[in-house]
């Protein structure tokens, strides 16, 4: 009997469905509009489609859906969120307009944030402290808490984040107002020290605040989805993949919504990390292009790394402050420019500008021909001939070549170019904005990326990525098999996987053995408990153990991995020297006669991955090309006669030489000048550049 299993990923133009024989590793796909007034409706529509396309029912699935999404991330950008309340010591209620001071722009008088997820009209205050040593100086009163339980009731709220000063190092006063709250109102309550449990007032509010303002949001969707799975006949339930690369129980993404903020992406780095495996790559560049936006994210020993410093909700895309900063493990991973659905424009200094505005999926690029008149990255890869009008979705939906031509040539008459080198302006430009923000993105974090091949997926990443290669120097591009939904696919070769975090500020040198022991052994025990639920047998869980650390007397720690066991092996002199490889890589240089102090404590919990094992692409044959297009590979120069190739028909071991177009139904691979390729055998090309050797 097969063992089929099924992934969503849910993007801001396209949903994506992956069905997966594990049995046979029979891989099935589906590709389908996003619906984002009901995100259920694409779901529905692309899986019902993915299985008739397997011909199976859903009584065949019988292992849970793992499901990504932009729900989240979606809800905070756009303010769609539920009238949450904040609850706060007495005096701080401003901590979420005040924030943490810092200017992304130190030279803008007119600088803007992102209004709070909750107002200050609904933010309340509490009498209660407790000091940074954990000390409760003044338990909230009962009667106190109640009464604000019922102005509350009045202001109509809907969810509420209790979030009391230095809860991290004491959580009793924090729970026992949640208690009160949560009896007395009936609406869902979370805490900072069970969402946030780490050091910084700003960061732990905003957190919390973020998840209580979702809470409405997800909870219900989750439910709705949950209860669509049951009366189809699926078998397995629903698992939710979390910003850290693992997947958990419905249940415990509808308590923590914030952990979901990146599930996509961190799916789509998951699966990079697959294929570095298997392709036998240390290092590896995740190249995600889809419809909207475009990520990048470095695998290093065939793993993402993680970050805690990540923000959504940007005022400004791409300037880091401007948005919440939620301190939630994420892979580190960083946007780098515009999606297929990005608009270009010009600016007010008469200069080519792309993004960061999409057409979405409603009303989308010109030629969807669903209303949209601007000039996006879509409509200028279909003019320079990357993109076949007919042949979009396979066929499914044929692009509008005069809409396209119609858009790009108002943009056009304004920089008084031609319509071709308009287009041409608007792939280049994309490009290099896309390599010099993956570029500035490694640098700051130690890295150099020249010579680090490229794995490209989403709709539109094979289409730029040899471009983007170039200019980074890439040697290599690995373009996967169904690249367009990898990142769907990464879910499926996901862990279950819980990452939890505690702030305890110790000198390295001066903790007792037994603190750190027992703090340890609480982590362990409740990513245990999340595990266990979710029907992982506890004797194959693995922790793995981290430190966000520092110099004695400094203000910012960066993030040291220790390994991974059952219990915290390390001595203090092993865990300096890996701080001081770490600190020097980032900083290029380290202060040995100062002692360390470690400001939080990480342990990660993880089940083994999911055993998976494509099918072979056991098709022979010889390569011949379906037809020939001019597609044009440089701006200004003439188009280049371009040979047409079935992907799906390419046998193992198939060479091509650049340029060439590699189509299948839902995206297209463009080899430019330069580059050549093979076909793996699981049909995976990996191509590489001449100008590199």
């Amino acid at each position: 009997m097969a063992d089929w299993r099924v992934a969503v990923d849910i993007g801001g133009t396209f949903t994506d469905v992956v069905l997966l024989d594990g049995d046979t590793g029979t891989v099935v796909v589906d590709k389908t509009l996003s619906t984002p007034s009901r995100p259920l409706e694409a779901v529905e529509k692309g899986v019902v489609s993915a299985l008739a396309r397997a011909g199976i029912r859903p009584t065949d699935v019988r292992a849970p859906l793992v499901h990504a999404t932009t729900l989240v991330t979606n809800a905070l950008i756009e303010g769609k969120v539920a009238r949450a309340a904040l609850v706060t010591n007495a005096g701080f209620a401003d901590t979420l307009l005040i924030r943490d001071e810092h200017r992304y722009d130190m030279y803008d008088l007119q600088i803007e944030f992102p209004p709070p997820p909750i107002p200050r009209s609904l933010t309340f205050e509490v009498t209660e402290r407790t000091n940074a040593l954990g000390e409760v100086l003044h338990a909230p009163d009962p009667a106190e808490v109640a009464d604000l339980a019922r102005r509350l009731g009045d202001a109509g709220v809907e969810s509420v984040a209790v979030c009391l000063l230095h809860s991290y190092a004491n959580t009793s006063s924090e729970q026992a107002v949640a208690a009160i709250l949560a009896s007395e109102l009936g609406v869902p309550v979370c805490t900072s020290s069970d969402v946030a449990p780490q050091i910084r007032e700003y960061p732990r509010t905003v957190t919390t605040a973020c998840n209580a303002a979702t809470m409405p949001v997800v909870g219900p969707y989750l439910e709705e989805f949950s209860g669509w799975l049951r009366r189809e006949g699926f078998g397995g339930g629903l698992l939710i993949m979390l910003s850290n690369g693992g997947v958990v129980p419905a249940a415990v993404a509808a308590r923590h919504p914030i952990r979901m903020v990146e599930s996509g992406p961190a799916a789509g780095a998951l699966a990079g990390s697959w294929y570095a495996r298997r392709l036998g790559f240390e290092r590896l560049l995740c190249f995600d292009m889809g419809g909207t936006t475009a990520k990048s994210c470095l695998i290093e020993h065939c793993e993402p790394e993680l970050t805690t410093d990540f923000e959504v909700a940007r005022m400004y895309r791409f300037k880091k402050g401007s948005g919440f900063p939620v301190s939630v493990p994420s892979v580190d991973l960083v946007e780098i420019g515009a999606g297929g659905g990005s608009i270009a424009r010009v600016d007010d200094l008469g200069l080519l500008k792309v993004g960061p505005d999409s057409a979405g999926a409603e009303p989308g690029p010109a030629a969807y021909g669903r209303g949209g008149d601007q000039p996006t990255v879509t409509d200028a890869d279909l003019l320079l001939g990357n993109l076949d009008a007919a042949f979009f979705l396979g066929g499914e939906m044929p692009l509008e070549m005069d809409a396209a031509a119609g858009a790009a040539a108002k943009l056009a008459d304004v920089l008084d170019v031609t319509v071709d080198d308009t287009a041409g302006g608007i792939h280049e430009l994309v490009n290099q904005n896309m390599a010099s923000a993956a570029r500035m993105h490694a640098i700051e974090r130690g890295a150099d990326l020249r010579g680090i091949p490229l794995i490209a997926f989403g709709g539109a990443g094979p289409v730029h990525a040899c471009g983007v290669a170039e200019l980074l120097e890439s040697p290599q591009v690995v373009f996967p098999a169904n690249a367009s939904v990898l990142s769907a696919f990464g879910a499926l070769v996901s862990p279950i996987r819980m990452d939890l975090a505690r702030s305890l500020v110790r000198r390295l040198d001066g903790m007792p053995i037994g603190e750190r022991e027992r703090l340890l052994a609480d982590l362990r025990e409740e990513g245990r408990s999340v595990l266990a639920a979710a029907g992982v047998d506890p004797a194959s869980i693995t922790y793995r153990y981290a430190v966000d650390a520092r110099y004695h007397g400094q203000g910012n720690e960066i993030t040291i991995p220790l390994g991974e066991g059952g219990t915290w092996e390390l001595s203090v002199e092993e865990v300096t020297e890996r701080f001081a490889e770490r600190y020097e890589a980032v900083y290029g240089m380290t202060i040995p006669d100062v002692a360390i102090e470690i400001v939080t404590w990480r342990v990660a919990a993880l089940a083994p991955a999911p055993e998976v094992t494509l099918s072979g692409a056991d098709r022979g044959g010889t390569v011949a090309a379906k037809n020939h297009r001019l597609v044009r590979f440089v701006r200004g120069a003439d188009p280049v006669d371009t040979p047409v190739y079935d992907r799906s028909l390419l046998p193992v071991g198939a060479e091509l030489k650049g340029p060439a177009l590699l189509e299948e139904r839902e995206t297209t691979t463009v080899l430019r000048p330069g580059w050549v390729a093979g076909v793996d055998s699981d049909g995976s090309v990996v191509a590489s550049w001449e100008g590199s050797r």
